[in-house]
């Protein structure tokens, strides 16, 4: 007999189950931390730490002898007016139309994040019987989407790329390459959408530890295998002859600089572009140096040289260790946000955190995330890029070859040579022009 005034919990019926939307909260309750009674308060909180230690991260790897201050100047000190006007027409549409293609692959996310329509929340419910096989199928098809749905807004980019005279690819090609990108990117979110429903199924309260880990190391394998693996696949790469001027040069600055250099590559941009460059890539086996066939055509021999000092400042400061160091130093909060925010939206909607379901939950935080970070990421990037600066300048000790550097750039390229702040604080990983110019300035001062 039961005790005194106590009831006995009712009997259910022989066959009958626990109804779906009962089992599904259950399995959220159980896969998911207990939250504060503010949601908000958590999430927020942990934003905010997660943008400190951030912060904290570019303040700990920022060069440590900073080039000094540059020299205010004016735009039209360099750049004529009717430059000035084409590179504004130009490149203020093109940051609308960057915007705009981010806030609709944002929209498309939140949409199928939290909108939730009938039929696709059946079709992601249909893939718990293989979570992980479902995670991946579900990861690759929002990936692939987003990219449709950008895809009329870069379509669009392009096209004035090319009445600029700055992309020299027709449509087809142009269309390929975006399928290309598109397959790579779905492949890459399959993979990490399976890993991470492995992860939070087997570890539900603290996956985003041995996430953090996995992201770092995964950052470093796709920095390694990138040149040779990924790079190729849209370009062609040819070691620079034995015996040419620029490969001297290349070897002969690396020498005085003491920088091991690996291996100096041609890249066959001219295909795609006409703008000037040039870049670092790989670690450790795959390490090069990469230049634009359109650089070494057209390019003065003291501003490749300039440019190529540049570039060895970046291996003499081995920034691509630099900014795996950050990815390392940000990731942990970064995971840990993503769980917290996709906890709270997943139990609100009944959404197993543990199942395919979750994943559209989890791009969308993985976004909010990457943005968020991305901007202190981005002003570590600026101070290496200047820090690389005044390395080229000791290193040729010829500022006016900086100076005609970057004014060609920003001509060939239809740079905004002094862009809106905002933008700056915002996307840009380089100084604007007009700060690389005064920065040349202010060594030739010195």
């Amino acid at each position: 007999m039961s005790p005194a005034g106590s009831r006995q919990a009712p009997r259910r019926r022989r066959g009958s189950a626990t109804p779906p939307h009962r089992r599904l909260n259950g399995a959220a309750a159980r896969l998911t931390p207990s939250l504060p009674r503010s949601t908000a308060v958590r999430v927020g909180g942990v934003a905010v730490v997660m943008v400190i230690v951030a912060e904290a991260a570019v303040w700990l790897l920022a060069p440590r002898d900073p080039p000094p201050e540059p020299v205010p100047v004016a735009e039209a000190d360099y750049f004529g007016s009717t430059e000035l006007e084409r590179a504004h027409d130009y490149r203020g549409p093109q940051r609308a139309l960057m915007i705009g293609g981010l806030a609709v692959e944002f929209g498309l996310l939140a949409c199928v994040a939290l909108g939730r329509p009938a039929r696709l929340r059946r079709r992601l419910q249909g893939l718990a019987s293989r979570p992980l096989l479902g995670a991946a199928a579900a990861g690759a098809a929002v990936a692939l989407l987003t990219t449709a749905v950008a895809l009329p807004l870069g379509l669009i980019s392009h096209e004035r790329a090319v009445d600029a005279g700055l992309s020299t690819q027709s449509l087809g090609p142009w269309l390929w390459d975006v399928a290309r990108s598109a397959g790579i990117t779905a492949l890459i979110t399959a993979g990490g959408t399976a890993i991470l429903i492995a992860l939070v199924r087997r570890f539900p309260r603290g996956w985003w530890v041995p996430g953090a880990v996995l992201t770092t190391g995964l950052a470093a394998v796709f920095v390694w295998i990138a040149p040779v693996v990924l790079a190729p696949i849209f370009n062609k790469f040819e070691p620079l002859p034995d015996g040419s001027r620029a490969r001297a040069d290349v070897l002969k600055l690396g020498h005085e600089a003491g920088v091991e250099i690996g291996d100096v590559y041609r890249i066959d941009a001219s295909r795609r572009v006409t703008s000037l460059n040039a870049f670092v890539d790989g670690i450790g086996p795959t390490k090069r140096v990469v230049l634009y066939d359109n650089l070494l055509a057209e390019a003065e021999r003291p501003e490749l040289r300039s440019v190529v000092a540049h570039e060895l400042g970046h291996v003499a400061h081995s920034d691509i260790r630099r900014g795996l160091i950050y990815v390392a130093i940000v990731a942990p909060l970064g995971l840990l946000f993503v769980r917290e925010l996709s906890v709270a939206i997943a139990r609100r909607q009944g959404v197993d955190p543990a199942s395919p379901a979750a994943v559209p939950i989890y791009l969308l935080a993985i976004t909010l995330a990457a943005f968020a970070l991305g901007i202190p990421g981005n002003q570590l990037s600026r101070k290496v890029e200047a820090s690389a600066d005044e390395f080229a300048l000791e290193l040729t000790d010829d500022p006016p070859a900086l100076i005609d550097l970057q004014t060609r750039l920003a001509r060939s390229n239809l740079s905004d040579p002094d862009p809106p702040g905002w933008y700056e604080a915002l996307f840009a990983t380089h100084p604007p022009t007009v700060e690389r110019i005064g920065a040349a300035l202010a060594n030739e001062r010195r």
